[in-house]
């Protein structure tokens, strides 16, 4: 140290004086008694804090013994003292874990005599001397510091010893000690005193066993006297024993459940009647039971409510009382917690809870054996081992976690919270002022939050184009006085929500500031001063959505200010027409529906004369007719009358037919129609209520304005009732009313082609009257076209393009402007055609819309199922097998009994067993396949694809408080089936597969099924509940026989009128046509013209017979109409004697091939799927052979390899279960050639086309640039596919055969055709295919090929649209042309050709067109590049020939 530096040291101690240790006489201590060695007794007894807890006496709140129950109250004890007895007892018991034969231990207690003892049974200790330190065992283990059996931590032990001090501390802080022990196996018995602190320890005694003595078995009993003046105490007082005394009940209680013989505990001779820890908990005074409760073979756990909303747990481990807690206690409380958070967010809209919120209102209970636990001191008062070491696990079920979600724990976290946002709510209302800025679209009134803010109004509209028609309206009354605000659609029901929902709204908490309300304020006439509006209101549409809307701003005044309902004039609506009728110059306005439907009654004739304007939204009404509206506002401006005064129907004279229900007053109802426990009110209501009522606003006018209870019962019902309409659907048909405007307007359109959902919505909203938005209608027709697993069994409309997976249930579809779809062929044999004219189509605004219901041949709410929830009530029908639906059907109609019916999703591989007496149990599928390996093939009903993989990335990544529990997985699979490869550790499978549910429980693939909640409309629109699907069945059944018998009616009657009409025909065509000579066959084919008449026609009388035609009148005809009357009289007489039953019956065998045809399809589609996935593989195989070889350097650059292309007969061979598709022909490049001398074109048609009948094609259509496969249905109404110009050509060229063309004649022609050359003059260069009226009369000849001229004009107009590739390759052969001749015909015949030359595939419908060179022909014109187009058809189907005719 430099000297500087002890300068400043020096100067920094300079006036610092050491101080002088004293000893106890006054004299400076000497080194020796400042430095000192203790001795580890000494040391314990100078410093007990360190190992038994403080040794002075504090009040604390803990739970005692109290006569025989155990009470939590304040007392006064020394934690040290506590601690030392707590070391005696669980030494005792840790001998249960190691001698599951110990079966009683004795707690004595004696207060007066200072003196406590325990004593158990079980192993005893072994009485031998210690040959290392040369003492009696019992001696070294109570009379020597830091020994006993619990110090080789790889042991892994569950008892509570740990340190080796325990009952040492217990001698230590005596004033006698002395222990006692009995070993059978050495014979002896041994007693040794220890006194004063375990400084003086007396000579053991050491004898042997008499026979009693060893009938009695090993036993330990320590007996000792605490050395009270050490903990401060005199003696032993009641608060101290009725603490020792409860650690007895503890015993009994932690260590009912341990392995072996049941342990006795007996306190002061007593035995001690418990037999588990239930028992256990029940004696306690001022707690719960639990709520929930499990064990497994180490742990015991029960939650229950807190009975002060603070956390609360009673804990052991190792039958240590943990009284503050711990790892153990959290470790169950996180668990619950993340559970009930998920719970209270959903109950409480939204909310979230933090954990704390919940524990504090939960009490755990644990008992549980914990291997080398650790805690945070000596008193092992709160274990700190971390759960990862616990060395056993408890995850609690998702049973006991619903029995904690309904108790009233929930509730009561709910309440707290409440009570806690009440305050923040309180914090948030209104202020009174004249200036409101930060709030968007609300256009205040200038007075408002002024002096005269009492005479202001805020109008509050339904959107913003309401708030255009107010702005308008208020030009005439002016700004001063009103104010506009709009409502983003409906405004929430707060009847139900949380206080913090409430606060988080945020056009809630608009309304409250631009009125200025504060929350729990009573207002009355002089308060309401305080507001800076005194009226509020409501303009809303006058439809049934807006009476929704007027009643949830009812409601939530009323829930929070119902005082200001009570004040004249605050609250008010604005009405205007819904529909208004002209004629001439008188008009008239309806402000309800009710009100127009009876004028349109009483007019007898529906309106008709009328000018009728349907005013959907407050957005039709036009600024001229806003500002009529305010110019008249008496009329349109309605109050509500005070609530105090509405106490419901008080006309005595309408006691027998008004229901209790409708008598209650308004703000009864109020509450009645929007608290949702209130549920078979609503029901009973909404049964009670008139339908055909409406709230006359004339009347209310007249006398001072509406009652809330008018309202309710007149207005707001038909929302209600709507809501029910458009959530449930019909039994009879199955449908809600947007599904059944989406087939009318299909059945209308006759939708057989392709059409676009948004073009087809359009269609549908015009056609049927459609009052609600684009959207909501699209989902529908996506709904009902979607076809995977879950959605329908039987899709009526086709689903063409993206119309959603199970991937994503169906969320994943595509935009409606890029998806199309048409009826199904299946949906017309269900909904019979011969049925429409039988239902009862509704009328809306002199429109003929959908008819009440379908009436279809099985009834289809059974077969897609149905859910929805409406007011009052919800539903929910599963699907179920039309097959089985037909089935049961014919067993009715025979009048057999019907067989019960289990769910049936389309698709579905899993399992739906029965479960209970009306539920049903579904499954996936799951299944081991090795050690480490588990395969998921298949999901319960609609649990989606994406959704579940959530789910599964869950156990790869853990939550942050469980660990991941799978090490990986893969996903293979596809938009119709699912594959999930899951990877984990062996044991950890082998758990879950030991555990209750086993895989399928771990992974989540069980889901129910009910049929307890089946209600749907009957036929004649009342809610029903059905209790099984047979019962569904059974009420359908008469409802679908009177169809059938009113459609038998109908047709009987329509065949009449046609044999009527044919019979008329006859005799006036015999009688004219006696004489008349037979016309040509061919003039008469040109000139015949159809003459069946219609219904319509009919119903003019005998404008049928006028209306014919003078040179119809044959004798051929007259033969033709004998032989048509006949034919209807034979159907007529047929259908007279066919059964209603018999129609239904046949009606069922056309569904059931129709189901065939389509499974047929969809087997036929799996087989062409599986049969390329089996080709993909093998390329993909052959592929990474080719990449194996060129990394060892055995390939060439370039080389080609013949393996890496599978043929389709290697693919064949290798699947032999897969359909064999034959493979396309190669596409035939097109050429162009110029031809120097020709003006005309030459085609070359193969006779493939010829050979088919001719029909005249009706539209030109475009051609694609390639030849692709066409597919013609004869069924389809689309009339315009896309056709190449082969098939053009071939339409207008092909010739009607005499018969069908041999095999022979078929084969295709390849390389060496023959040829027919049809050589004709041009005498007519604006028609060259004039001539073809001529080529009709002679045969087809097989495998021609015909060589037309054609002009420039002509070709161009055959030309495709697309033009050919621009990379042409020439063709190989050009075609065989002559050159011009005089018209006639020259045979050519065709040289011999090999087998193979004429290969064939009946299964390729692709036609090739191929451009070729033609030879120049000999004509006085300017030369023309010449263009011949070789058209080449495989497909020689009679059938498919017909569709080009």
């Amino acid at each position: 140290m430099s000297s500087s530096d002890e300068e400043m040291y020096d100067s920094d101690v300079e006036n610092v004086k050491p101080v002088t240790k004293k000893n106890p006489a006054g004299k400076a201590k000497t080194v020796e008694e400042i430095y000192q060695k203790k001795t580890q007794l000494e040391h314990i007894l100078a410093r007990p804090d360190t190992y038994i807890g403080s040794t002075e006496p504090q009040t604390q709140t803990m739970y005692v013994l109290q006569g025989e129950r155990i009470v939590e109250r304040d007392i006064t004890y020394t934690p040290g003292l506590y601690k030392i007895f707590d070391e005696i007892v669980v030494n005792a018991a840790d001998n249960k874990q190691r001698d599951p034969n110990m079966d009683r231990m004795d707690i004595t207690i004696d207060a007066d005599a200072n003196q406590l003892s325990v004593l158990n049974n079980g192993a005893g200790i072994p009485i031998v001397m210690h040959k290392e330190h040369n003492c009696y065992v019992p001696t070294l283990i109570f009379g020597h510091l830091l020994t006993g059996s619990n110090f080789d931590d790889d042991e892994k032990k569950t008892t509570g010893g740990r340190n080796g001090y325990g009952a040492k501390l217990a001698n230590v802080f005596s004033t006698q000690f002395i222990v006692e022990c009995a070993h059978v196996e050495t014979g002896l018995y041994f007693r040794q005193v220890f006194r004063n602190n375990m400084s003086q320890a007396e000579t053991p005694t050491v004898q042997k066993l008499s026979k009693a003595q060893e009938k009695q078995g090993d036993f330990v009993k320590i007996t000792f006297s605490p050395d009270l003046a050490k903990f401060k105490m005199t003696h032993l007082d009641a608060d101290t024993v009725g603490l020792f005394a409860k650690r007895a009940y503890d015993i009994a209680g932690a260590m009912s459940s341990a392995h072996g013989k049941k342990l006795n505990v007996s306190l002061n001779g007593n035995k001690l009647a418990i037999k588990n820890f239930k028992d256990y908990l029940d004696a306690f005074d001022g707690i719960e039971k639990p709520v929930a409760y499990e064990k497994n073979e180490r742990w015991e756990v029960g939650v229950g409510p807190s009975p002060d909303q603070t956390p609360k747990q009673i804990s052991f481990v190792n039958s240590i009382c943990t009284s503050k807690g711990g790892q153990h206690v959290s470790y169950i409380a996180d668990q619950v917690a993340a559970h009930l958070q998920k719970v209270l967010k959903k109950k409480n809209k939204g909310t979230e809870f933090k954990p704390a919120q919940i524990k504090n209102n939960m009490m755990i209970f644990v008992n549980c054996l914990i291997e080398n636990p650790a805690f945070d001191s000596q008193t092992k008062e709160f274990m700190t081992t971390r759960p990862k070491q616990f060395g056993s696990e408890f995850k609690v079920s998702e049973k006991f976690l619903k029995a904690v979600e309904k108790s009233e724990i929930v509730d009561m976290i709910l309440i707290q919270n409440e009570k806690k946002e009440a305050v923040k709510l309180k914090r948030k209302g209104g202020v009174k002022k004249s200036k409101l800025t930060g709030i968007p679209k609300l256009d205040d009134a200038n007075h408002a939050g002024t002096a005269k803010s009492r005479d202001c109004t805020l109008i509050i509209t339904e959107g913003d184009s309401a708030k255009s028609l107010a702005m308008s309206g208020l030009s005439v009354v002016g700004r001063d006085y009103y104010g506009v605000f709009p409502l983003r659609g409906k405004l929430l029901n707060v009847r139900d929500v949380t206080k913090t929902v409430v606060g988080k709204n945020v056009e809630i908490q608009h309304l409250v500031d631009i009125l200025g309300l504060k929350y729990e304020t009573v207002y009355d006439e002089n308060s309401i001063k305080t507001l800076r509006y005194g009226h509020l209101m409501i303009m809303t549409d006058q439809d049934v959505d807006g009476s929704h809307i007027k009643g949830l701003v009812i409601n939530f005044i009323h829930k929070f200010w119902p005082s200001l309902l009570n004040i004249p004039g605050f609250l008010q609506q604005f009405i205007t027409p819904i529909v208004k009728v002209s004629k001439g110059k008188k008009s008239q306005a309806f402000y309800n529906l009710r009100e127009y439907e009876n004028w349109m009654k009483a007019t007898g004739n529906n309106g008709k004369g009328y000018t009728i304007k349907y005013y959907k939204g407050l957005g039709t009404s036009t600024s001229a007719e806003a500002k009529e509206y305010f110019s008249n506002l008496p009329q349109h401006k309605i109050w509500f009358q005070e609530m105090k005064n509405d106490e419901g129907i008080d006309d005595d004279a309408m006691e027998d037919i008004v229901p209790d229900v409708l008598r209650s007053s308004g703000s009864d109802l109020i509450d009645m129609v929007f608290r949702k426990d209130r549920v078979e009110e609503r029901k009973t209501w909404l049964m009670a209520v008139d339908r055909e009522s409406y709230l006359d606003f004339s009347v209310a006018s007249n006398k001072g304005g509406v009652k809330y209870s008018e309202f309710i019962n007149k207005e707001y019902c038909h929302f209600s009732l709507y809501d029910n309409e458009r959530s449930i659907p019909c039994l009879v048909d199955g449908f809600k009313p947007s599904q059944r405007k989406v087939l009318y307007a299909c059945f209308k359109r006759k939708l057989k082609g392709e059409v676009k959902v948004a073009q087809l919505t359009g269609y549908i909203a015009e056609h049927s009257a459609y009052h609600h938005g684009e959207a909501s209608l699209q989902g529908t027709i996506v709904n009902m076209a979607q076809d995977f697993v879950g959605s329908n069994n039987i899709n009526l409309l086709t689903p063409a393009g993206q119309f959603g997976t199970r991937l994503m249930g169906g969320k994943d579809a595509a935009s409606p402007r890029y998806i199309f779809t048409r009826l199904e062929p299946i949906t017309r044999t269900i909904f019979h055609p011969d049925d429409d004219e039988l239902l009862n189509y509704r009328l809306d605004d002199g429109m003929t819309i959908e008819p009440d219901f379908y009436v279809p041949v099985i009834p289809m709410v059974l077969v897609n199922g149905a859910d929805g929830i409406g007011t009052g009530w919800s539903t929910n029908v599963a699907n179920y097998n039309p097959r089985d639906i037909i089935d049961n059907l014919r067993r009715y109609i025979a009048g057999e009994e019907m067989e019960e019916m289990a769910p049936f999703y389309s698709g579905f591989s899993g399992e739906i067993a029965p479960k209970g007496t009306n539920g049903y149990e579904v499954r996936g599928k799951v299944e081991r396949i090795d050690d480490t390996t588990i395969l998921i093939t298949e999901l319960p009903v609609k649990k989606w694809t994406q959704d579940y993989k959530v789910f599964v990335e869950g156990l790869l990544t853990g939550d942050g408080k469980t660990p991941a529990e799978i090490k990986d997985f893969r996903e293979n699979h596809t938009d119709t089936t699912v594959s999930f490869t899951i990877i984990a550790e062996k044991a950890t499978i082998d758990k879950w597969e030991s555990e209750k549910g086993g895989l399928m429980n771990k992974f989540k693939l069980t889901a129910s099924l009910s049929t307890n909640n089946m209600n749907l409309f009957d036929e004649t629109g009342k809610i029903t509940k059905y209790e099984s699907p047979l019962s569904i069945m059974r009420a359908f059944v008469p409802i679908r026989l009177e169809y059938y018998e009113k459609r038998k009616e109908n047709l009987v009657s329509k065949l009449e009128e046609e044999r009527r009409s044919f019979r008329t025909k006859h005799d006036l065509w015999r009688k004219c046509a006696l004489h008349a000579a037979p016309k040509d066959d061919e003039d008469s084919q040109d000139e015949e013209v159809e003459e069946e008449s219609t219904v319509g026609e009919l119903a003019k009388g005998y404008e049928y017979l006028l209306g014919m035609k003078i040179w119809s009148l044959t004798y051929e005809k007259a033969m033709a109409l004998r032989a048509q009357l006949a034919e209807k009289t034979q159907e007529l007489e047929i259908l007279k004697e066919t059964a209603p039953a018999q129609i239904w019956l046949n009606d069922l065998d056309a569904i059931e091939a129709a189901l065939d045809e389509r499974d047929g399809e969809i087997s036929k589609a799996l087989a062409t799927e599986k049969k390329a996935q089996q080709k993909s593989r093998q390329i993909q195989a052959k592929a990474v052979k080719k990449s194996a070889a060129k990394a060892k350097g055995r390939s060439k650059k370039n080389e080609w390899d013949s393996d890496m292309e599978s043929s389709d007969e290697e693919v064949a061979e290798s699947d032999s279960d897969v359909e064999m598709v034959q493979p396309k022909k190669p596409f035939k490049p097109v050429t162009v050639a110029k031809k120097p001398a020709a003006s005309l074109k030459q085609t070359k048609i193969s006779a493939a086309l010829l050979s088919k009948p001719s029909a005249p094609l009706q539209k030109p259509v475009s051609v694609a640039t390639e030849p692709k496969k066409i597919d013609i249905d004869d069924d389809s109404d689309d009339d315009f596919v896309t056709l190449s110009l082969a098939e053009r050509m071939a339409k207008k060229l092909t010739v009607s055969p005499p018969k069908k063309p041999s095999a022979s004649a078929q084969l295709k022609v390849v390389t060496k055709p023959s040829v027919l050359e049809v050589e004709k003059e041009d005498t007519e260069p604006d028609s060259p295919l004039a001539y073809l009226d001529h080529m009709k009369q002679r045969p087809s000849v097989p495998k021609i090929t015909k060589v037309v001229q054609v002009s420039k004009k002509q070709e161009t107009a055959l030309k495709p649209h697309n033009r050919p590739t621009k990379n042409a390759v020439p063709a190989k052969k050009p075609a065989v042309t002559k050159k011009a001749a005089p018209p006639k015909r020259k045979i050519v015949e065709s040289d011999s050709e090999s087998e193979d030359d004429f290969a064939f595939d009946e299964s390729d419908e692709e036609v090739v067109v191929e451009k070729v060179k033609a030879a120049p022909a000999a004509r006085n014109r300017r030369a023309r590049a010449a263009v011949t187009y070789q058209v080449d058809s495989d497909d020689d189907d009679d059938d498919d020939d017909a569709s080009f005719a």
